[in-house]
């Protein structure tokens, strides 16, 4: 892994209604944007200010539909490529998921299958992405409220074929591994122990709410302590190269945002931000 990724540090995520938050943060490192919210032409002046002085933007791509069946679209892959020209990114991301099928966009990131033919499709997909793009590739498992039925791999074993298959980053979310043991009646921790945590590029810290018994990752709301803990057990096992608060919504007062960029720090043993 690029020495560039190695020093990522703490970061969060750049959305417009925050962005005099993340502007002023003083030791800010790195940062993401949705990708499909920038025009590579004429990208947020805000985000080339902290480009320019440093800070390392990533862009997180939500459209491209790497798990779907269909070939993904060249255009679309070619617009990721260009936000990380634009943006000077040492890498981009995207999701395991698909978002369309037959022509029909679901609007959401819906959950890939584990089966052999539908790692066929992924793998297909994301060779064809990093063949078309200037710099690596991460690739996000999602959190999911139902799995296919007739699975061929448990998730750990699923996303390690994935790797060793396309050479492909993983972008691990930790909120993700939190909603989807809870709502599985697993442990958390034990997925840390299946994947090939040297691969990982970075990481997604986020809060969520559990509504009639199932718990959604909706990033509107606080880190529970849970994830913080969470991050504590990866980062003891192997600590990635960034960590990154994610909200999307029902943005608290600055000194909240502080605190939980603190914490997450505080837990993954790296330097504060703020």
């Amino acid at each position: 892994m690029s020495t560039a990724l190695a020093t990522l540090g703490v970061g969060i995520g750049w959305r417009p209604e925050i962005t005099a938050f993340v502007r002023e943060l003083p030791g800010l490192r790195f940062t993401e944007v949705i990708a499909e919210g920038v025009h590579p032409a004429h990208p947020p002046r805000d985000l080339l200010d902290l480009r320019e002085r440093g800070v390392a933007v990533v862009p997180h791509g939500v459209k491209l539909s790497l798990g779907g069946a269909e070939p993904v679209a060249p255009e679309r892959v070619a617009h990721l490529a260009a936000c990380a020209e634009a943006l000077g990114s040492p890498l981009v991301s995207e999701h395991v998921a698909f978002v369309r099928a037959g022509g029909i966009e679901a609007g959401h990131l819906l959950p890939v299958p584990r089966t052999r033919a539908a790692l066929d499709a992924l793998t297909a997909n994301i060779r064809r992405t990093r063949a078309e793009l200037p710099v690596p590739l991460a690739v996000e498992p999602i959190a999911a409220l139902f799995d296919w039925p007739d699975a061929e791999y448990d998730e750990g074993a699923f996303l390690t074929e994935l790797v060793e298959r396309t050479g492909v980053l993983l972008l691990l979310d930790v909120a993700n591994v939190y909603a989807n043991a809870r709502n599985r009646g697993e442990d958390p921790v034990a997925l840390f122990d299946q994947l090939p945590l040297e691969r990982v590029a970075y990481c997604h810290v986020a809060g969520g709410a559990e509504h009639d018994g199932r718990y959604h990752d909706t990033h509107t709301a606080p880190v529970p302590g849970e994830v913080v803990d969470l991050v504590a057990e990866l980062c003891a096992r192997h600590r990635p190269p960034g960590l990154l608060l994610e909200r999307d919504g029902r943005y608290p007062p600055a000194a909240e945002l502080r605190a939980e960029l603190d914490a997450i720090a505080d837990a993954a043993g790296m330097e504060r931000v703020t």
